[in-house]
């Protein structure tokens, strides 16, 4: 460790945790502090009946190159996660198969061989790639992605077996009001990327031990330290900040803030600075996701870790035996769900388990399930949407958080990206 001064993170998530392993790395001292008692913020852990599951289901891409490097920084275990070939495998007979050859020959390979669609809807498929490649993948204007797939003449079939539910995954936005500009960007990096790009990385241990417990271990062995339960009430200075909570007052030469939007302008109030960029993430439109667990008692084994459902309310179903070794059971989850979220428990679980019945053979009622609402689980990704930079006009101030400015949505990637900015800066400023 070096002798300069310490830096604070607010906030335990993976954007705070990206930003706190970086900067620990670089012999830099940090000290982390956690309002909750497991880190992760909105991708964490959560148990259930002494089982270990997650506040949301996750999927990462290859494409997410900043994040598995950040799992390899902090000597995150090599079985956190299992890389398949990109397969997108649905009940009602979509599947789209990207072969091991290179890029960009495996995209079109698997295109010109998905099942379920027409050779017209393969073929408008690999017309839109191609001139979005051309356009380099950048839209005119602000529209939203049902106004690109209007432009581009994409018919509905393929609309509802890829384009929607890649959308829906990706920006949690329904294609009707999602920023086209952001949707591109995700074609660009998972489809039309490196083969590798777009494999798809599944956690197969619970997303707070996957990568944010691991770097709090990296950060501690490097002689920082990590708050859990000890949420910052206020900050205020120019630098040198002074960092409240319930347990201490403390001075830090910069700070990385990685909250929640919701909590930001609170966290803010001292700091009239940072008025606007306050009232800017307390602007920004909010999008929730459903998770329903539910556990069968029975070996569970899908013919792949994920498939897609039809007919709602569930859209997507994890194999939690295959991934995880949990036997017997299955992980729902309902994106862009704000039809949902106010559907009592014990009816969405009665649909779910309907759903799985009769599209995939399950039997008609679990031993056991729990739902799941993150009513923020995302920021809307609209045309237009104001997401503020990490770098503040108050020299040494950061924002972290996957709602900041990217050219992604709401991912594991945007947060940790964010987080990596942040430490980028606070070494300049150093």
């Amino acid at each position: 460790m070096t002798d300069g001064p310490r830096i604070a993170v607010i906030g335990g998530g993976w954007a705070g945790m990206a930003a706190a392993s970086k900067l620990a790395a670089e012999g830099t001292c940090v000290d982390v502090f956690e309002a909750g008692r497991v880190l992760g913020g909105r991708a964490r852990r959560v148990e259930i009946d002494g089982m270990a599951l997650d506040n949301g289901l996750h999927l990462l891409l290859g494409a997410y190159t900043d994040t598995l490097a950040c799992l390899e920084r902090v000597g995150a275990p090599a079985a956190a996660f299992l890389r398949t070939p990109l397969r997108l495998d649905t009940v009602h007979g979509f599947r789209l198969d990207c072969p091991p050859i290179p890029a960009p020959w495996h995209l079109l390979a698997g295109l010109l061989g998905a099942r379920g669609i027409g050779w017209s809807d393969r073929l408008a498929a690999a017309r839109l790639m191609q001139r979005a490649k051309r356009d380099q993948y950048r839209c005119a204007g602000q529209i939203t992605v049902t106004a690109l797939l209007d432009a581009h003449r994409q018919p509905r079939r393929l609309r509802e077996a890829l384009w929607h539910p890649l959308c829906i995954a990706a920006l949690n936005t329904p294609p009707d009001v999602a920023d086209a500009q952001v949707f591109l960007h995700v074609l660009r990096d998972g489809l039309a990327g490196s083969r590798h790009a777009s494999d798809l990385v599944f956690p197969t241990v619970d997303l707070s031990a996957m990568f944010p417990e691991p770097a709090a271990d990296f950060v501690i062995a490097r002689g920082g330290s990590v708050h859990l339960g000890e949420a910052v009430s206020a900050v205020d200075g120019d630098g040198p900040f002074t960092i409240r909570t319930a347990r201490r007052t403390a001075s830090y030469a910069q700070v990385i803030c990685a909250v929640d939007p919701a909590r930001l302008a609170p966290l803010l109030r001292d700091l009239p600075a940072l008025s606007d960029v306050g009232a800017r993430a307390a602007a920004l439109r909010h999008a929730p996701i459903v998770s329903v667990y539910l556990d069968y008692g029975i070996d569970v084994r899908l013919r792949s870790p994920m498939i897609g459902l039809g007919d709602g309310p569930g859209e997507w179903v994890f194999d939690r035996q295959q991934l995880c070794g949990q036997r017997g059971w299955l992980g729902v989850v309902i994106s862009a769900s704000d039809r949902w979220t106010g559907t009592p428990h014990a009816m969405l679980t009665r649909q779910v388990e309907g759903q799985l019945a009769a599209q995939l053979a399950m039997p008609p009622a679990a031993q056991r399930t729990r739902v799941i609402v993150e009513k923020r689980a995302t920021f809307l990704c609209t045309p237009g949407a104001d997401r503020p930079t990490q770098r503040t006009a108050l020299p040494g101030f950061h924002l972290a958080g996957d709602y900041t400015a990217s050219d992604y949505p709401a991912t594991l990637e945007a947060a940790v990206r964010s987080g990596l900015a942040c430490a980028q800066a606070v070494l300049e400023n150093t």
